[in-house]
Order: structure tokens, then sequence, then C-alpha cells
């Protein structure tokens, strides 16, 4: 019996023996009586292990269960109760991949995760399906190197036209594409030719972070529905085409400025001064420049060329590599460029590949490639 049964089958059976022993005390149900007689709330055995014990529990099947479809035991630890939810969150948090990678694993556990910084050495391996009749991409985690297994299913995006503009809505749920949907996590908005997107979130990227005063950044027409939804989107990142006005043959060129998540986040004492919490708030709210690697001209096939190492089967011109020109995640701010953090390319008809890593988040990673879809006459 896996893991998750047996935790669900014990909790199962302990509740139903707690809730037969309160019907027959009188006793409302989820309620005990204590010892002197009143009402009292009480957790069950589950919930009363030691921390200490509970916390080293969890840490060995979090650094175990490394990759879904295993790492749902991880997940059913969190679903026990309160307390090991919370300590699951935690140790998921602060469990780094190797030494170097700031405190963030990139394990995708939670949907909070999608917004998290991928790893740092090993890129995240996805796919992206498309349907052209209902105009939805699929994003899914890929399990296996197959193109055709669809995978662990991450985030759905939708296209929509407003007029001379396009938005792409993108949700947790694959059946609710809507913004005013609990699902819903940000959008994708472009201008009138296509080549100019501003990517927003449903939530701040950072403290203090102000929502966009653009109308079309608003996810409700009233300025309020509830105190806990934002009625505003954030805004954290552009992605521009250059023009082509050459016509020259090769890729399309991309400029993407992002606000990317700040993986020592973790580890900031929350005793910091007003001063110092101003200075990380000015630092985490820094951009990270990408743009899209060169290709380089192969004599034999006579034609532009990236190495995407067996990811990209069809040649596209959707197809493209990301570099960093500024990286906030790195040392001064300088980026690598040489190293690819985010590649898109074409598999089949309707079928692509994304593999992003560190800086960038799938959240972010998977509105950059929406921008490729779409013709682009004046970058083309």
């Amino acid at each position: 019996m896996s893991l998750r049964r047996s935790i669900l089958s014990r909790r199962f059976s302990k509740s139903f023996n707690n809730q037969n022993r309160n019907e027959r005390n009188g006793v409302e149900p989820g309620r005990l009586v204590g010892e002197s007689g009143e009402l009292s709330a009480v957790s069950d055995g589950w919930g009363s292990m030691l921390p200490e014990l509970l916390g080293e529990i969890i840490k060995r099947v979090e650094e175990s269960e490394d990759r879904w479809p295993q790492r749902q035991n991880v997940v059913a630890c969190a679903c026990v109760c309160k307390k090991w939810r919370e300590v699951t969150k935690d140790i998921v948090k602060s469990l780094p991949n190797n030494d170097n990678n700031n405190g963030s694993s990139g394990k995708i556990t939670f949907p909070s995760c999608l917004k998290q910084p991928g790893p740092r050495d090993m890129a995240h391996q996805c796919l992206i399906k498309r349907n052209k009749k209902t105009s939805t991409f699929y994003l899914y985690l890929a399990l296996t190197p197959s193109f055709t297994d669809k995978g662990k299913f991450l985030l759905a995006a939708r296209r929509y036209r407003h007029g001379a503009h396009t938005e792409y809505i993108i949700s947790l749920d694959a059946d609710d594409l809507s913004q005013g949907s609990n699902a819903y996590v940000g959008k994708l908005s472009s201008d009138f030719l296509g080549t100019n997107f501003t990517i927003y979130d449903s939530q701040p990227p950072h403290s203090g972070a102000k929502p966009s005063s653009s109308r079309a950044s608003r996810r409700f027409a009233s300025k309020q529905i509830s105190p806990q939804v934002p009625a505003g989107n954030f805004e954290i990142g552009q992605v521009s085409y250059k023009f082509n006005l050459l016509k020259s043959r090769g890729p399309r060129r991309m400029v993407c400025s992002l606000k990317c998540p700040v993986s020592q986040e973790t580890t900031i004492d929350k005793n910091l001064d007003n001063s110092k919490m101003k200075l990380f708030e000015s630092a985490s709210s820094g951009c990270t420049v990408l743009r899209n690697k060169a290709p380089r001209w192969h004599e034999h096939l006579q034609c532009w060329c990236l190495n995407f190492h067996g990811r990209v089967t069809v040649a596209s011109v959707k197809n493209f590599q990301l570099v960093a020109t500024m990286d906030q995640s790195q040392p001064g701010g300088k980026g690598d460029e040489e190293t690819v953090l985010l590649q898109f390319g074409k598999v089949g008809d309707d079928t692509f590949t994304m593999d992003y890593r560190q800086p960038l988040s799938a959240f972010q990673a998977f509105a950059i490639c929406l921008t490729s879809f779409g013709t682009k006459l004046a970058c083309e």
C-alpha cells in the first residue's frame, strides 16, 4: 500500500471511530468532551506528533520522492492536517537541490511552486499541447523523454480577441479559463500588431507591489468585489519582437524584460528593520533581461541552426532559445549569454517542448512561449 493510501485510510478510520463515539455521547460532530465537561476541539494522533520527528519524516519523504508521480507522496503528507501542511510547505521551501541554488530547490510540488524559480543546473522539461479549434494551450511537466506522453498537467491558457488586441488567460484549471476564477493565475496581453506583449500576475510579485493602473490590466469591471481577491493585475514583464524590415532569413528576434522571483526570499530574517527591508524590496523588483540566442549558419544544410540537443525536431520560425544579458540571480547582475535559460520548439503539428531554468518560473516561461504563437508579418 502506498504512503498516500496508508495515511488517508488511517485518518478515515480514526475520524470514523471518533464520530461514532461522539454520537453515543451526544456530542456535536467534530467536537469532543474535555475533562472539565466543556466542549473542546482536539487534534488526532497525527497532529500531536513531536515536531522534530514529524520534520524528519517529511524531510526524508521530500528528499526521496524528487520526481512525479512519486512526488504525490509529499502532497499526501500536506493533506493529513494543518500542522503537517505547514511543516511540509516549510521543508519544501527550505531544502535546496544543491549548495549553489540559493535556497530554492526548483521542484514542482504545490501550485505556488509554478511562480518560483526553476532549477539552476537541470532544466525542467515540459510540453505544450495546442488545440486550434478552441485556441487553448496546455502545459505539462514531462515525466518521460517521449513527446507523445502528456505528463503532469501544470497550466492552461486560452486566447481571446478584444477588438484589436489579443489576450491569453492563464489558469490552474483547464476547464475554467476566466479572470474571475479562483484558478486564475495571470494573463498575457498584446498590442495591435502582436509584436509587444505584457505579462500580468494575479498576485503581487513582492511586498509593496502596486497593481497596474491601465484599464486592460483590471480583472473585473468593478473596482473591488472582495478584499481577498485583487481587482487588478500586477505587471511582471514585457516581451518585444523586433521588426524585420529587410526580410533577412533566420528566427524572430525578441527581447524580454522580467521581474523574476528572488529565491533568497526564504532565508531573510523576519526581524529586519525598515531600511533593510526597503533595500531588499528594491533588489527583488530588479529586472532580468533576456534575448534570443543568435543562430549559426550551417554550410552543409544551407540554413540557420540552433542546437536544441534533440528536444526540437521540426523546423519552425517559432523555435527560439533565450539567454540572459542581465540576470539579478547572478553575482553583479550580469547574465551568462552562453547558458540557455528557456528554449521552445516544435516537435509535432500541435506539440511543442518548453525547457526552463532559474531565474524563470514555469508561469513566466509559459507566458513567454505563448507570445510565439500567431503570425507576425513585420517580424518574419
